[in-house]
């Protein structure tokens, strides 16, 4: 059952969700499209989609409170109505999407209401 919390979000990724993003694309992209790619991101258009959605398209499992301090962070963030920032997103590289960074604020919008829209910047990699 949805929560009655409302999920309040920031406008734009924060500088260092872009730098999050960078280390854990260093692990899966070419060192060759890390740069480009966190630049395209920058750019990339701001869309919104479905909690549960965006973790499916991931092939991601939902992230428990229990399981992540970030994730019952993010959850009290949202319970106190602090914004939290838009997740970063590339797809095409694999069969699944890959979320750069904000799996954990997915998994706490999820937590609050599985259809809870998450907006984030999705670049589409060639």
């Amino acid at each position: 059952m949805p929560s009655t919390h409302t999920i309040r979000w920031l406008e734009e990724p924060e500088e260092k969700d872009y730098l999050a993003a960078h280390s854990f694309l260093s692990m899966v992209l070419a060192p060759s499209l890390l740069s480009e790619t966190i630049a395209a991101l920058r750019d990339a258009p701001l869309g919104h989609w479905a909690a549960k959605d965006l973790l499916r398209a991931a092939g991601l499992p939902p992230l428990k409170p229990k399981q992540s301090a970030e994730v019952a962070e993010k959850l009290k963030k949202i319970k106190d109505g602090v914004p939290i920032s838009p997740v970063l997103l590339v797809g095409g590289v694999r069969d699944y999407l890959i979320i750069g960074d904000g799996y954990h604020r997915a998994s706490a919008a999820y937590r609050v209401d599985e259809d809870a829209l998450v907006p984030g910047r999705l670049l589409w990699s060639s």
